[in-house]
């Protein structure tokens, strides 16, 4: 297996002792080497398998780019339609937070466009000032 396949095993552990504490009344659990592997291998798995379907739904589109409705369309295909809520959910958080993402950039942009055009509009008054004297050199 090539490293640029496998999944970093930081997050994989992280999102196993996360489910693992939210499912047990035990607090901390350890899970062995082998484990995370096999977790780490099954995800990447699910993901190749996933991914191959939505990219044949969306061929038979006669598209080239996989959206998000190709993907939820795959998990339906698949039998895992279980996931779709929470997907579903999980997209709608992550779309609101970018489009606040992007519109404070826009607005931050906007200034920085609004200065930028303001300090060029007072450098290129300054230009013509010193060429409106020069001309007025060279006719005395």
């Amino acid at each position: 297996m090539a490293e640029a396949e496998e999944l970093p095993r930081t997050i994989v552990r992280r999102v196993v002792k996360d489910k693992l504490s939210r499912c047990s009344e035990e607090g901390d659990i350890s899970v062995h080497k082998d484990a995370l592997l096999a977790f780490s291998e099954s995800a990447r798995i699910f993901i190749h398998y996933l991914s191959a379907t939505a990219n044949d739904i969306c061929k038979e589109s006669k598209r080239q780019i996989i959206n998000a409705e190709d993907v939820f369309k795959a998990l339906e295909e698949t039998e895992f339609t279980e996931f779709a809520r929470p997907l579903r959910a999980s997209l709608e958080e992550f779309r609101r937070k970018n489009a606040g993402k992007k519109a404070a950039m826009s607005k931050g942009k906007g200034n920085e466009t609004k200065k930028k055009r303001k300090s060029e509009g007072e450098s290129s008054d300054k230009g013509e000032d010193d060429d409106s004297q020069g001309d007025q050199r060279d006719e005395s």
